[in-house]
């Protein structure tokens, strides 16, 4: 996107150097790197919601593919009386007591 050769940013750096001055050139650095670091988090933060928006369009278009393969499906296969049914699932096994606990031992001694 933006080809910058390193001639180009040797001669932006001795033109900071000689317009801002040595004394003000740390200084300048933090600011700029301070703002180049906000806009990348902007930039960051859009893509994120765009790639989200993409994701969500591409989720909304499969469902409605899958209802509408069922839809045939269903129009194939229809339900009839002589089908055989889902059985029940088995009722689950009740959990096994726990064991009580054991009583702590202190340095007293019971007395």
């Amino acid at each position: 996107m933006f080809d910058v050769a390193p001639t180009e940013l040797l001669l932006c750096a001795v033109v900071a150097l000689v317009v801002i001055g040595p004394k003000d050139l740390p200084k300048a650095m933090r600011v700029l790197g301070y703002w180049v670091g906000r806009a990348r988090g902007v930039a960051r933060h859009f893509r994120a919601g765009i790639d989200t928006m993409i994701r969500e369009s591409e989720l909304a278009e499969m469902e409605k593919k899958w209802a509408e393969e069922n839809e045939r499906i269903m129009r194939e296969h229809p339900m009839t009386e002589d089908a055989p049914q889902m059985l029940p699932l088995p009722e689950p096994a009740p959990p096994a007591p726990a064991d009580p606990p054991a009583p702590a031992a202190d340095g007293d001694g019971a007395r």
